[in-house]
């Protein structure tokens, strides 16, 4: 028996090739020619193992030495990521996050030569950074045109999961267009490539060797690879590189709606005949699309010539509306279709998306950039419920605010320093004041518990 259940395997192993070996593509030389412009990148963060990284300069180095927890030695933090070069002259592209926070960040190529690399700008709503490598006659990749992709297309990754370098993963495109969770600024290309830890930042080539997408996202239950990876479109990432290495930052534009997409019932009573369309549920008052007559139950049909399919399309396109430009919107009200033009306003750096239909932040109150923080007053009602005399409300968090000051919505901010907190015009006052770089100290309190957190302050 088992000498005849050799002989099976081995007329199968025989088989195979003959029968799929047409059918397979061939993905060694696409591998040889591209793999050289693909790096790794590793990035190191100074941090503090149970208190703060404060300055000993800083006027509350003292306060946390003397009331805070016990100091543990100094550590280093290290992450590992992928990029790829874009041109000869050192300019690398990679994701936001994968040297958010970074005090060093390497380079390593891979004939092994390691180069230092500073970012020229950085861009988290669409997860994109371009960086800078002193280096020459470097190889570069190619640039394709991801609108040209096709469902069921093979696909191929080059990147360093887990800190292996220059690993390749072949798979095919799942979906395009894919809109995620609070990233409706970027139409996701979706594959089943294995994506895991380490690959974020590095190119999506399709079978002409050219880069039609960064690998950014996985959807995963165990921190590996589930057969859902999300790529940004390297159209999107090369209009975001193109202001970051002219300008540092990313002007985008808005118009101060909240919408949300229309279903089949929906269409029907509003009579279209399609449920295509971003279906306005409210406008900002004052706002840029306030100001041009557009009214919530409206439904944007097309702007600035670009038809809106979905409500995921509508924030896309008016972000790629130049600020202070005048823009032709066609709508659907009270069945008939109308034409207004609005005058597109200019998107907050750090302030919240006034068209990300249904998510938290549209409720959120004001966005303070430099802490990541939106904060609202409280209300008598609230400081009474509270009890408490002051203070501000913590209704939305974002980057290290997030992640290594541990604040949550709900919390609220008694004191800066030693201010106690009145007014958000206050808590702006004093931020201005405090030096790019420099900590704050914020008193929080949490349920009938208060403690002190450090928050390093972004650019203004």
């Amino acid at each position: 028996m088992l000498k005849k259940f050799t002989n099976i395997i081995l007329l199968v192993v025989v088989v195979l090739p003959s029968a799929f070996a047409n059918g397979l593509p061939d993905f060694t030389g696409l591998v040889e020619k591209q793999a050289q412009a693909v790096v790794n990148i590793s990035t190191t963060q100074r941090i503090f193992q149970g208190v703060p990284n404060i300055p000993e300069d800083d006027p509350f180095f003292e306060f946390f030495r003397r009331f805070g927890p016990p100091v543990a030695r100094d550590q280093e933090s290290q992450s590992l990521g992928s990029g790829f070069i874009i041109s000869a002259d050192g300019y690398i592209m990679t994701n936001a996050h994968v040297v958010d926070h970074a005090d060093k960040i390497t380079v390593r190529l891979t004939d092994k030569r390691e180069f230092s690399a500073r970012v020229i700008g950085a861009d988290k709503r669409t997860d994109i950074a371009l960086l800078k490598i002193d280096a020459v006659n470097l190889p570069k990749v190619s640039v394709g045109d991801p609108g040209k992709l096709k469902v069921g297309e093979w696909v191929v990754a080059i990147g360093s999961p887990f800190g292996f370098d220059s690993s390749v993963t072949a798979g095919i495109v799942s979906a395009k267009g894919r809109s995620l969770p609070q990233d409706n600024l970027v139409p996701f290309i979706q594959t089943d490539v294995a994506i895991n830890p380490g690959n974020s930042g590095g190119p999506l080539f399709n079978m002409n060797g050219e880069v039609v997408g960064i690998n950014s996202q996985i959807y995963t239950r165990s921190g590996g690879s589930m057969g859902l990876s999300f790529a940004i479109p390297i159209d999107v990432a090369t209009q975001v590189v193109e202001q970051l290495r002219t300008k540092g930052t990313v002007t985008r534009g808005r118009i101060g709606v909240t919408i949300q997409g229309l279903t089949r019932e929906l269409a029907e009573s509003f009579g279209l005949s399609q449920p295509n369309g971003a279906l306005v549920s409210s406008v900002e008052k004052g706002g840029p699309a306030d100001k041009a007559g557009i009214e919530a139950s409206d439904v944007i049909l097309k702007f600035d010539g670009r038809v809106v399919m979905n409500s995921s399309d509508l924030p896309r396109i008016v972000a790629a509306v130049k600020p202070g430009s005048k823009a032709v919107v066609e709508l659907w009200r009270k069945g008939a279709a109308k034409q207004l033009t609005v005058v597109v306003a200019k998107m907050p750096e750090d302030g919240m998306l006034a068209e990300a239909a249904g998510s938290q932040e549209n409720e959120a109150g004001t966005m303070i950039a430099r802490l990541g923080i939106a904060l609202s007053e409280p209300s008598r009602e609230q400081l009474s419920d509270l009890q408490i005399n002051g203070g501000l409300l913590v209704e939305a968090v974002k980057g290290q605010a997030a992640r290594t000051a541990g604040l949550q919505h709900g919390d609220v901010l008694l004191v800066i320093g030693n201010m106690p907190l009145r007014s958000l015009n206050q808590l702006i006052e004093i931020i201005k004041q405090v030096p790019k770089g420099r900590n704050v100290a914020l008193l929080v309190r949490r349920g009938d518990n208060a403690f002190y957190v450090a928050i390093k302050l972004d650019e203004k």
